[in-house]
């Protein structure tokens, strides 16, 4: 059985896509509602599975009225996501979990398939990278640039 954090994520990407803009307006409480958990259960959904590592951008409003915006970052160009990913979300340092969040992105977006992105994970692991974590994280974003500019050539 799924727990209430992957069907309340499954949820909330079902809408984005039947979204003719790619956006979807929620207000917290309402959807608190509709899964019977607490507000902070879906502040903890978005927070970590609504990332721009994972292609999303989220803006809120508080008060009365608010809101939480959920946006799918469309790719426009290889060029300019090889841009956004190098430079803007990797730079010098990356850690496992965020650059495996952009690998599942890129297999996500068709532009690494299921073995890709599985050796690019092995490749960047902490398993495989047995060195100090600064230096890890340093390898591990030197590595990821490099794949990237890769598969984003061809």
């Amino acid at each position: 059985m799924r727990n209430i954090s992957d069907v309340i994520e499954q949820y909330l990407k079902r809408i984005l896509q039947e979204s003719p803009d790619g956006s979807v307006e929620i207000q917290r409480s309402e959807l608190a509602e509709t899964f019977q958990c607490v507000p902070s259960q879906i502040n903890y959904v978005i927070n970590t599975r609504f990332t721009v590592e994972k292609g999303y951008i989220v803006e809120s409003k508080r008060g009365g009225g608010g809101y939480i915006r959920i946006r799918k970052v469309q790719i426009v160009s290889r060029s300019k996501l090889q841009e956004l990913l190098t430079q803007e979300l990797i730079g010098e340092s990356i850690t496992q979990g965020v650059g495996f969040a952009i690998i599942d992105r890129l297999h996500e977006e068709g532009i690494v398939n299921s073995r890709e992105s599985d050796l690019m994970k092995v490749a960047t692991s902490r398993e495989v990278l047995i060195v100090e974590p600064q230096i890890r994280d340093r390898l591990r974003a030197s590595i990821l640039k490099n794949m990237i500019a890769s598969v984003l050539l061809r």
